[in-house]
Parts: structure tokens; C-alpha cells; sequence
């Protein structure tokens, strides 16, 4: 019989990380930074919470990467909104790319939104540097579409301020949609339809046609 080869050491401490983080996202968007404990965290990662320890040093540690991370997942398909793209397909597939998080991990945007009503406290110096900065990259493409005639204008910052409200608010206020639909919870089908509003409705503010 062949020997199962072990996971190399490096896949190991990633999935292990991996496993936290989520375990901490769920943990903090119910509980808060206060309320959360490293042994709630540990528990809902079904790991020994020395092994939490061991990758995260304490709650403060692990709760800024559950929040840097989160907004670098976020920044990540702004990288499409670059000069030669087509403005129409480039907003299309940020909004998508949105909408699509919001579905898949409603607790990393409840424990971000949390943080924001709470003066940012840890995030507050990256949010006023690398975001701010990439939002004025961004900002300066849209506006050069704008000048191209390529689009209608628009003001390309608070353009983002839209987008981020309309498509985390599928997150953060869940159980407000879900009460207005009468949903136990939102479908596949209550997803496409959200991301189908939001996308027509934002590029015919653009004044650009929806796919």
C-alpha cells in the first residue's frame, strides 16, 4: 500500500490561518471586539485555542487581520478599473465582485461596518492611507472616462461611497431585506436579483447601458 504523503508544513500554518480567520469573522460580527474571547474563536474553529495563540499573538492581532483582510479582498477587483477598459464592463464587474462578497461573507463586512461606527479605531490610519489612496487612483480613471465622454459625469469618489453602500447593505442590514421579502433567509435567486438592481441602476446613473 502507498504511503499518504503529508501536507507540507507551509499548507498547513495557511489552512490553519485560514480556519481562524473565519472562525474570528463569525465570532466578532456576533460578539464584537469586546465580547469575543480566544477561546470562543478557538471553539468555533474546533482548534486547541493554544494553537490561535501560536499564529495570533492575542485578540487585538487576529481581530486587524480579520479586518485588513477584508479590505484587501475588497480592493482587489478595483484592479480592473484601469484607462483602456470599457467603463460599462469595468463598474459591471467591480459591482458583481461586490455583491458577490457581500453573499459569500456577510460576517468580514458586519465586523468592518462595526468597526467604522466605532470611530475606526484600528483601521482608522489604514483607511485614511492605502484606501484613501487607491480611491484617488481609481477615482482619476472614471474621471478621465468622464472626460473622454466616455460616460456621464459623475463624482467618481462619492461614485464609490454608492457602490460600497448598495452592495454591503445585502451584509450588514440582512435582516432588514430579509424581513421586507418575508425570507428566513436570502436565495440564490434573491442575490442575482439584488445584483442585477444594483448594477442597472448605478450604470444608467453612469449614463452607461447595462449588459
Amino acid at each position: 500500500m502507498k504511503a499518504v504523503k503529508a501536507a507540507p508544513a507551509g499548507q498547513i500554518r495557511q489552512a490553519n490561518r485560514e480556519l481562524i480567520l473565519g472562525a474570528a469573522e463569525k465570532v466578532f460580527a456576533r460578539a464584537g471586539f469586546n465580547g469575543a474571547t480566544m477561546g470562543a474563536i478557538a471553539t468555533a474553529a474546533g482548534l486547541p485555542k493554544a494553537n490561535l495563540h501560536y499564529y495570533f499573538g492575542n485578540k487585538h492581532e487576529l481581530y486587524r487581520e480579520v479586518l485588513a483582510g477584508t479590505l484587501r479582498d475588497w480592493l482587489v477587483p478595483m484592479d480592473d478599473l484601469v484607462p483602456d477598459s470599457d467603463p460599462g464592463e469595468a463598474l459591471a464587474s467591480y459591482i458583481r465582485a461586490k455583491m458577490a462578497m457581500s453573499a459569500a461573507r456577510p460576517d468580514a463586512s458586519r465586523v468592518f461596518a462595526n468597526e467604522l461606527l466605532h470611530g475606526a479605531p484600528v483601521l482608522g490610519e489604514l483607511v485614511r492611507s492605502e484606501l484613501r489612496a487607491v480611491v484617488a487612483r481609481k477615482a482619476a480613471v472614471i474621471d478621465g472616462w468622464v472626460a473622454a465622454g466616455r460616460m456621464a459625469p459623475v463624482d467618481a469618489v462619492h461614485l464609490f461611497f454608492t457602490i460600497w453602500a448598495a452592495t454591503q447593505t445585502y451584509a450588514d442590514f440582512d435582516v432588514q431585506v430579509r424581513g421586507v421579502l418575508g425570507r428566513a433567509r436570502l436565495t440564490r435567486r434573491d442575490h442575482e436579483r439584488a445584483t442585477t438592481h444594483v448594477v442597472s441602476l448605478i450604470l444608467r446613473g453612469c449614463g452607461l447601458s447595462p449588459a
